[in-house]
């Protein structure tokens, strides 16, 4: 017995002392002073101390360890792991890694969440946003611009230059507005909730662009001239990335520039004559200056003695001969300006290179970095604006559409699809703050902008789809007094740009945070292939040997917390989301396992094996935004009245991440799945989706008026203007709500139930009874106008909906 216990000692201690990581010498000291009690107890001999020390001493003398184990090690690693292309090496390197890499390691530290600033507008900010930007959304008739100009009015597109809209990334010291990312966040969020035109128009030049591009990397004579120009806008700049042969994989483009003499401008300078054949380029059709990715070449090594220099950015101004500006795109019946550009060996000088001769070459690292800036405010931006404005409306509108006698909004077959819709709103939110607090840190976070550039545009599509149906034939008729029938039709764009999110799941999130987030992984691979054997064998030992104790502390904790359920593990409150905490710590825990365990048995061919790849992904994916929204109700004061909102989105997705990690396991390679579900689930899955309650409560929420709901569609555009039809409708929400009262005061001196329609005849009959007051008349009047006007749809005469001129589309020329 007494040897039993013994040794459930030791498993315990080597246990505890990997599940708190402790360093490799403290956990040998650890298990020699258990050897020492089993000698002392005479439960262990001479044999067993040997034992130990054959273990214990080649791990810990360093020299031995290196030339006798990692050697050994280092030359199987190097076998089984190919050597990274210069192309992704810099993908890898760009960026850097913020709050997901302690996601992936498996032990948050919530106290480092909880402590990152919580994002403010400056005043300047704030005035923008209740000055230009409310006046800009009042300007713009969504329909006129669908349906009859295709394009902004012109009087917008002034507006917009004149006010700097083109100007937020751009310093002030060259006539910008030099706004953060949040205040950026807030004003395309503003812009969405009323036209994706708008929204598009704004956040091209503001993310990927010129703008971006010269700012971090142009020479001073090009900021000089052109930052100053963008920022007045007498410049529209577009960026040509995407081409019909290269659209995701973006290093393959096949557009080339060439290394030589000619003329420009009456003079003989060296430059490049540059081939290409671009499309999908918002901004193109208008565009001024072109920012162009191709691949240069130098065959005659005039810049030295390279031939093949890599891919380049230039900036192009689009009025040099030989420039070709295509016709529009017409994408889902949007109206943004979208076009393909061309040009054939068209002659520019080098000084045209962004950041000069210099950088040629260095356009991959310069635009990897700068996506990822872009590509994390721009689009989920739109996505999360677009959400809180149909989250509002969908609410108002439901208490004002009545079937079966009842609010629409009280069946039970609404609320479904209502929580849905209102509990994405407070995590997209959430997660584009929480992004571009990182942003405003100073980080480039490659990893987080994938993530957030799929998961939004992927739940703001499924959103708007559940506004559809809840609206009906309200939302499919298309007219003036329709505001989802065309977010519905551009839902789709918004997936397949800046990297399509089929391949931004399967290859790109987890593809670039296993080896950034994983805390050995790059050091091992890096180490590979140092070029100094002996710096090489040195880092690759210490990042080898701390991957074998990550690896088996992740197991440890992974196996204590599936059988404890992680009801012991820490937590920063003690109120009802300590157990989303709780959970959160065991599925990072099993994350981190399952990667190494993934990498270890796959080796090199993890990156193909997709499937598997896009289910880590999306591990680390439902953790961000799982923790992005605690951090929001941590920063909004934890009101309590916002519970349900953030119960909703939490549960939704840890129970998305249970079903993509349950998937992983069916799947996992050599058949470990099903003793990887014995650690990691022994009890079965642990989370369940929302409940039936909560869905109440959440759309209970998004049908009165409360703080709640105001935070929910906290600072879209809500006046109630002439073409503002949802701010319209929030005004008749309030007014209808306010005639309920009145109607049962005339239903009740009139002794019989009315139905809750022509509340104009209802204030009539009220009138006539002597139980209505002139305004509450003038307030049932004025709520029937605004009741009808909310459930009714726009009709046409045949003509106008005739196109006057049908177009005629071509197929783009060949390169």
């Amino acid at each position: 017995m007494t040897t039993l216990l013994w040794i459930i000692a030791m498993i315990f201690v080597l246990g505890a002392m990997a599940y708190l990581r402790v360093s490799l010498l403290s956990t040998t000291i650890a298990a020699a002073i258990v050897m020492v009690v089993g000698s002392t107890l005479d439960i262990i001999g001479v044999i067993s101390w040997i034992v130990f020390l054959v273990i214990a001493l080649p791990l810990n003398i360093k020299s031995f360890r290196q030339n006798y184990i990692s050697r050994p090690l280092l030359k199987v690693y190097r076998g089984i792991m190919p050597e990274m292309s210069s192309t992704e090496k810099e993908a890898i390197e760009a960026g850097t890694t913020w709050w997901e890499a302690d996601l992936f390691a498996g032990n948050p530290n919530w106290s480092k969440l909880h402590n990152y600033p919580k994002a403010r507008l400056s005043a300047e900010e704030q005035a923008f946003l209740d000055g230009p930007v409310e006046e800009v959304c009042k300007m713009l008739n969504q329909h006129q611009v669908s349906h009859e100009l295709g394009d902004l009015p012109q009087d917008v597109w002034q507006y917009l230059k004149d006010n700097g809209f083109f100007a937020m990334i751009i310093k002030k010291k060259y006539g910008g507005l030099e706004y953060s990312a949040y205040a950026q966040s807030c004003v395309l969020q503003k812009l969405a909730g009323v036209s994706s035109e708008l929204a598009s128009t704004v956040g091209v030049p503001n993310s990927l662009g010129p703008g971006e591009l010269l700012q971090h990397y142009g020479t001073k004579d090009q900021q000089d001239h052109y930052l100053p120009r963008l920022a007045q806008g007498l410049e529209v700049p577009c960026f040509a990335l995407t081409s019909p042969e290269a659209g995701s994989d973006a290093g393959s483009i096949p557009d080339f520039g060439v290394v030589c003499k000619g003329e420009f401008q009456g003079e003989e300078v060296l430059g490049m004559k540059l081939t290409w054949n671009k499309r999908y380029i918002t901004l193109a059709p208008v565009a001024t200056v072109l920012g162009l990715a191709f691949k240069l070449r130098d065959p005659e090594q005039l810049l030295g003695d390279k031939e093949e220099l890599g891919i380049t950015c230039a900036l192009i101004p689009t009025d040099i001969p030989g420039v070709e500006t295509g016709r529009r795109h017409f994408p889902l019946n949007c109206m943004f300006q979208n076009g393909p550009t061309r040009g054939n060996e068209v002659f520019v000088p080098l000084s045209f290179i962004i950041g000069g001769p210099e950088m040629a070459g260095q356009g991959w690292r310069m635009l990897v970095e700068c996506l990822s800036v872009g590509r994390g405010i721009t689009l989920p931006s739109n996505s999360a604006g677009g959400v809180k404005t149909a989250a509002v409306a969908t609410g108002a509108y439901a208490r004002i559409r009545r079937q079966f006698k009842l609010p629409i909004g009280k069946l039970e077959g609404i609320e479904e699809p209502m929580a849905r819709i209102g509990g994405n709103a407070y995590l997209m939110d959430a997660v584009s703050t929480l992004t571009t607090t990182a942003i405003d840190l100073g980080e480039k976070p490659s990893v987080i902008s994938a993530i957030v550039k799929y998961h939004l545009t992927d739940r703001m599509q499924k959103c708007v789809i559940d506004a559809m149906d809840i609206h009906g034939g309200k939302g499919v008729c298309l007219g003036p007094n329709n505001y989802l029938g065309r977010g519905y039709q551009a839902a789709p764009i918004a997936i397949t740009v800046e990297g399509a999110n089929i391949l931004t799941r399967s290859m790109i999130i987890y593809g670039q945070g296993a080896i950034r987030c994983h805390p050995y992984v790059l050091a091992e691979m890096e180490s590979a292939f140092d070029t100094d054997a002996n710096r090489g064998l040195d880092n690759f030992d210490s990042a080898i040997f701390g991957h074998i104790g990550f690896a088996t502390s992740n197991f440890i904790r992974s196996f204590w917390m599936g059988l404890t359920s992680s009801y012991f593990t820490n937590s920063p409150y003690s109120d009802k989301t300590k157990r989303y905490y709780q959970q959160m710590n065991r599925f990072s825990a099993n994350l981190a396992l399952l990667s190494d365990l993934a990498m270890a048995t796959l080796g090199g061919n993890l990156k193909r094996k997709e499937r598997i790849s896009a289910r880590l992904g999306d591990l680390l994916s439902q953790l961000y935004l799982t923790s992005a929204t605690l951090k929001r109700y941590q920063d909004d004061g934890r009101l309590t009245e916002d519970l349900p909102l953030v119960q909703w989105a939490v549960e939704d997705s840890l129970y998305k991440l249970q079903d993509s990690l349950d998937d992983l396991l069916n799947n996992f390679p050599m058949g470990l799945g099903i003793a990887l579900r014995a650690v990691i689930f022994p009890f079965g899955r642990p989370i369940k989706r929302p409940s039936d309650v909560l869905d109440h409560k959440v759309a209970k929420i998004m049908q009165t008026p409360c703080a709640s709901r105001d935070r929910l569609g906290k600072g879209q555009f809500w006046t109630p203007s002439e073409f503002n039809v949802v701010g319209i409708q929030e005004q008749t929400f309030k007014d209808i709500l306010a005639a309920e009262p009145l109607y049962d005061k005339v239903c009740k001196a009139a002794g019989k139930r009315l139905p809750f329609m022509w509340l104009d005849k209802v204030a009539a009959e009220g009138k006539a009874l002597g139980v209505l007051s002139d305004s509450e008349i003038a307030l049932l009047e004025r709520a029937e106008i605004g009741r009808l006007k909310s459930i009714n749809v726009d009709d046409f005469d045949t003509e106008e909906l005739r196109a006057q001129l049908a177009p005629k589309a071509k197929q783009g020329k060949a390169a």
